[in-house]
């Protein structure tokens, strides 16, 4: 298999070898595939980052000399621009840096320089962290695959603040239902624990963040339903004030370190 990288900001990744079929996720700037199969004009990529595979326009395609399966630095900025010389790549906050050193990153075997902010790993509590990453995502909207502060799905945000902090996960919300341990009491929830939501046939079709208890002692849960919003977590599922009902019914808990 032939190694890839993403020479774009955003690239969208389709269900089928066509511009017109359904956009599944997004492939961002520094992130590196596998091609595994193609087709006139397009390639079907496996993502280094979660395995997730799907279809990419051959245009927004660049051969990738260094792949790095390591988990690498990414942008938690929204003013990181990289010049490449014949182009310049606004970073959108995700973004790899690939083998991010002294301010440069290492582009087709040369070094470039970039300035950004990257999730460095701070040495602060997980509560804090999650906060933290999550912010740019706050009032972002609902887009079905997106990955980024400009549109995002429920997995798609879940999976993109876990990987800032070093843990990655699938890309759907039931692949990420099948990671961790099962937490058996929602009283006994932690930061950063995954809950999951299912539909009137028992599928699993939205997962969201627990984050810390607010002033009243409700459980909060950052999620991704319409736009990425905080809202009230209980036994039920997800109560949302604004439309004064509940409106996500709850599966499970799961722990993932």
């Amino acid at each position: 298999m032939n190694s890839v990288i993403c020479p774009l900001s955003i690239v969208p990744v389709r269900a089928e070898a066509s511009d017109r079929s359904e956009m599944v996720s997004q492939w961002l700037f520094g992130e590196t595939a596998q091609v595994i199969d193609s087709t006139e004009g397009w390639s079907r990529l496996r993502f280094d980052h979660d395995g997730y595979e799907g279809w990419v326009d051959h245009k927004q395609i660049h051969p990738c000399l260094t792949p790095n399966f390591d988990p690498d630095l990414r942008v938690i900025d929204g003013n990181t621009i990289v010049d490449l010389g014949e182009r310049q790549i606004p970073l959108t906050y995700g973004a790899v840096l690939p083998f991010y050193s002294e301010g440069t990153i290492l582009w087709q075997n040369h070094r470039v320089p970039v300035q950004a902010v990257t999730n460095h790993r701070p040495d602060i509590e997980r509560a804090e962290l999650l906060e933290l990453y999550l912010h740019p995502f706050l009032g972002a909207p609902y887009l079905w695959g997106g990955r980024t502060p400009w549109g995002v799905d429920c997995s798609g945000l879940v999976q993109m603040i876990f990987i800032l902090m070093g843990i990655y996960l699938p890309r759907d919300a039931s692949q990420q239902a099948e990671e961790g341990d099962v937490v058996e009491l929602l009283d006994l929830n932690e930061p950063g624990d995954l809950a999951f939501f299912e539909n009137a046939e028992g599928r699993i079709v939205h997962v969201g963040i627990i984050l810390t208890r607010n002033d009243e002692d409700d459980l909060r849960i950052a999620h991704a339903s319409g736009r990425v919003r905080v809202d009230k977590l209980d036994h039920q599922g997800i109560y949302n004030a604004e439309e004064g009902r509940y409106t996500h019914k709850l599966r499970l808990v799961r722990r993932v370190l």
